[in-house]
């Protein structure tokens, strides 16, 4: 006998989007975390249309709006140089046009709000401190093993538990990661530290050869948070990627960006990674949602983006059909090649950004072109609703 109707390995952003929306689609859910709390790693995080409208299904839109930032625009910037190449009107065309705005807050605010909306819903329950090992296909449900040798059963199980997901090795065991030899060191600081910048209300990506660095206000405009991408030299070798390889990339940046890299904290960095996408999310009732089925690059800052579409996209399916195994796979067929487009989008943006010699010249006079108010080339990604 199970357990559980529904069970969400993973307590981020996308398994308690998950929850939420099951729950409020009239399913009980049970929420297992590997951490022994809920909490985030990082710092500014970018929600485009497509995820306002997410959150908006989810009924916490407006919770949200209460810590977040509203941009007037995205605004591109050459590193080397220090002159702007194109901006993004983020104003009332922008909102007209896509129906929700776009906001930048940070990633710990999200969940809190995420996490305080499911402990209202009776219908959420949750265990912390439970690392999930491995995934069991029972055909008429599922099985979940927790590193301590106790298990879970549920109807239905969902894989929110990341890049390396237990669950993924169920339903397409494809080995490790593909790793790339570029870093990112990230991190927010009071705004009163910042005695010079390009824009607090702007959300800014500094581009460059084989990097960029992107700056934007969140929690308010209290603090600033500020990324900075490279690739190693030094890949995949020893320390690859280390702080003195960061200096050492930027100091051919403009005067301002090598002030603001001082800023950023040098006592950890993650490398970037993804996986090629698929289209087998399902296996009877046990199905994959935000990185665990398409983990992505980060350069076109859909990752959480693309979690929450997945979260309202399954909460919808499943109040459509009532069955988990029906649900699951309408949701996959909704969803595989919306997120793999997104996959291969946001690393051919990366290539771009990241030109350099006479391809920089290029992609810079062509951007210089465009209109601020010319929304047609991310119609397909901001106007979705998922």
């Amino acid at each position: 006998m199970s357990d559980h109707e529904f069970l969400v390995i993973g307590g981020g952003i996308g398994g308690l989007a998950a929850a939420l929306g099951l729950a409020r689609a009239g399913r009980s859910v049970h929420v297992l975390e590997k951490s022994p709390e809920f909490g985030e790693i990082g710092a500014g995080l970018q929600l485009a249309p497509n995820a306002s409208h997410a959150l908006d299904r989810l009924g916490v839109l407006a919770e949200i709006r209460k810590y977040a930032v509203f941009p007037r625009r995205l605004v591109w910037g050459d590193a080397i140089s220090g002159d702007i190449i194109t901006s993004l009107d983020l104003g009332e065309k922008f909102v007209e046009r896509f129906g929700y705005p776009y906001l930048v807050m940070h990633r710990s605010d999200l969940l809190s709000a995420l996490l305080e909306a499911c402990r209202a819903e009776s219908r959420i329950t949750f265990e912390t401190d439970r690392d999930v090992l491995a995934v069991e296909d029972r055909g008429d449900g599922a099985r979940a093993i927790c590193a301590d040798g106790e298990s879970r059963e549920a109807m239905a199980l969902i894989g929110a538990d990341g890049l390396r997901s237990a669950t993924r090795k169920l339903v397409a065991d494809d080995g490790e990661p593909r790793g790339f030899p570029y870093v990112a060191y990230r991190g927010a600081i009071p705004i009163d530290e910042i005695s010079e910048h390009a824009g607090l209300d702007n959300v800014i990506m500094w581009v460059g050869p084989d990097m960029h660095f992107v700056q934007y206000p969140v929690r308010r405009g209290e603090l600033y948070n500020q990324v900075a991408v490279f690739k190693s030299p030094t890949y995949p070798n020893g320390d690859w990627g280390n702080p003195n390889e960061l200096d050492g990339h930027y100091a051919q940046c403009s005067a301002y960006i090598q002030k603001s890299i001082l800023k950023i904290g040098r006592d950890r960095h993650w490398n970037m990674v993804d996986r090629p996408p698929m289209a087998t999310w399902t296996r009877n009732r046990v199905t994959l949602l935000g990185d665990a089925a398409h983990p992505m690059l980060q350069y076109i800052a859909q990752g959480a983006c693309q979690a929450l579409e997945d979260a309202a996209c399954l909460a919808a399916r499943v109040a459509e059909t009532g069955e988990a195994g029906r649900a699951f796979l309408a949701y996959q067929e909704a969803r595989y090649l919306r997120t793999a487009r997104v996959q291969i989008s946001a690393q051919f943006f990366g290539e771009i950004c990241h030109i350099g010699g006479v391809g920089r010249i290029l992609r810079n006079q062509f951007f210089g072109a465009h209109s601020p108010d010319d929304y047609r080339e991310i119609d397909w990604l901001y106007g979705h609703h998922a």
